[in-house]
């Protein structure tokens, strides 16, 4: 497995971008969790549009986990600016620490916004987003927008904590948007026949029938808690839940977790770029 990624970064804190493999791992000072991240472009002709975050940081006393990816598309430069503002948008909020979900709202549209007003630097692209957001090893904050997915393990049982959000089940809004969603045989649906997610950051020429509001939802991480698992749709498109929480759980190292869950999408013929972080909150 491991001579998949030609990029081997150990407790790497933020990697991403354009090196067609990454993977690293990192934990806590404080706690026995533990992360590991594994990246494998995909076999479209474009560079790697996936970017990620992995890191402890300390703020105000406590120790936070923040755990992303962000799945762009029509370039890199909306997932890469994500990757280096959107947590520092969340955490500079003067209400984090007292209603963090609305903190986080907060932010995913401010910084929606700072994209589109940045356009046409950032380009016409865009990136799906989920994020994850740990505070003192015990509460877990999940926002998304897109495709991406956060599952969580319990006593081994998946519990999926983003909401995937799909043309086909976001109609109704995008066509109260003026929109309309296509379903041409042997293709996913899509937003005006473009984009196969029904929110998203940027997309400034879709924008008017597209949503940037994330699904917000938080968990108390409890001894039955195993483990935490972020993944773009490259993973998700070849891997039911369940199936993506046996294979991590197979190993209490996150590290090679995360590259076994990436190599195993990518001996499923999964085409897309594959971009895994598994936290592991037990020894």
């Amino acid at each position: 497995m491991d001579n998949l990624c030609c990029f081997n970064s150990v407790y790497s804190q933020v990697v991403g971008g354009r090196s067609s493999c990454s993977s690293g791992k990192g934990k806590s000072h404080q706690s026995p969790v533990k992360y590991g991240f594994s990246l494998i472009k995909g076999k479209a002709n474009h560079p790697m549009e996936d970017y990620h975050v992995a890191k402890f940081s300390q703020m105000q006393g406590h120790e936070l986990g923040l755990f992303a990816i962000y799945d762009g598309h029509l370039g890199d430069s909306v997932p890469a600016y994500l990757q280096k503002n959107l947590f520092s948008n969340i955490l500079k909020d003067e209400e984090f620490w007292t209603d963090p979900s609305r903190s986080i709202c907060k932010a995913y549209e401010r910084t929606d916004q700072a994209i589109l007003s940045h356009s046409p630097d950032l380009g016409r692209g865009g990136s799906t987003a989920v994020t994850a957001i740990l505070i003192n090893g015990r509460k877990l904050w999940i926002a998304n927008v897109g495709d991406s997915r956060a599952v969580l393990s319990r006593r081994g049982q998946a519990i999926q904590m983003s909401t995937d959000h799909e043309p086909n089940t976001e109609r109704g809004s995008i066509e109260n948007r003026g929109g309309f969603v296509s379903n041409m045989p042997g293709d996913v649906a899509r937003v005006n026949g473009q984009l196969a997610v029904s929110r998203a950051f940027g997309d400034k020429n879709l924008k008017s029938h597209l949503r940037s509001d994330p699904d917000v939802r938080n968990a108390d991480i409890d001894s039955d808690t195993d483990l935490l698992i972020l993944a773009s749709d490259g993973l998700w498109k070849v891997m039911s839940n369940q199936e993506a929480v046996d294979m991590a759980r197979r190993t209490k190292d996150p590290h090679r977790a995360a590259k076994q869950l990436a190599s195993g999408a990518l001996k499923k013929d999964s085409k897309d770029d594959i971009s895994v972080i598994v936290v592991r909150f037990k020894g």
